[in-house]
């Protein structure tokens, strides 16, 4: 078997049922989830989209909506002033450009207020199953420590060795799969070595 054939048989096993733990019910709602979920957890994202999207239901509330009032939802998750300009523009930008729709277009999504790529790519897959997959720290993490990329590597050239090593119908689900093995097992501190059936590839193990 080779190695990619074996991370993806463990992942399964360990994550038969991958999904995206954001919370969303529209997609909008997912694109806004995903750029607050920048240098946060999903869990904080999760704890103020909850407060955000019930005082604010639609795309058209959420433009029109008190700045500051945003501010104080958002606080807890970090660069909350800025997010909060970016949660209106985008919002703003959807009802004139798009009626309200996210699009299956990487283009005009990427020329969206603090909308880059890793977010376009979990939308992309989340929402239309595009063969894509997100670099964040996670992925990022365990795709070195298994010398699926070298240590040096950029979050760009990780994605797209990814995307080369792995059958193109597996990358939405890699995605999935590979952020929450370095969630909740190859972890920045204390990972959960002794039990890892991917201990021969892995860099710190071997360490």
């Amino acid at each position: 078997m080779t190695m990619t054939n074996e991370i993806i048989k463990y992942l399964d096993t360990l994550f038969p049922e991958p999904k995206c733990e954001l919370l969303y019910d529209k997609d909008y709602e997912l694109l806004l989830a995903v750029m607050l979920s920048a240098q946060t957890t999903d869990k904080r994202v999760n704890q103020v989209t909850r407060v955000l999207f019930k005082k604010y239901p639609s795309l058209k509330d959420l433009a029109l909506a008190d700045t500051i009032d945003i501010i104080d939802i958002i606080r807890p998750i970090g660069t909350f002033q800025r997010k909060a300009l970016y949660l209106k523009e985008i919002a703003n930008h959807l009802l004139n450009d798009t009626n309200g729709i996210v699009p299956n277009d990487r283009a005009y999504l990427e020329s969206l207020p603090g909308v880059g790529r890793k977010t376009v790519n979990v939308v992309l897959s989340n929402l239309y199953n595009m063969p894509c997959i997100a670099v964040d720290t996670h992925v990022a993490r365990v795709s070195k420590r298994l010398k699926l990329a070298y240590l040096k590597d950029d979050v760009y050239t990780i994605e797209k060795k990814l995307t080369k090593k792995f059958p193109k119908e597996k990358l939405g689900r890699l995605h999935h799969q590979l952020v929450l093995f370095g969630r909740y097992y190859c972890k920045a501190s204390n990972p959960s070595c002794s039990n890892c059936k991917l201990q021969k590839y892995c860099r710190e193990y071997k360490k």
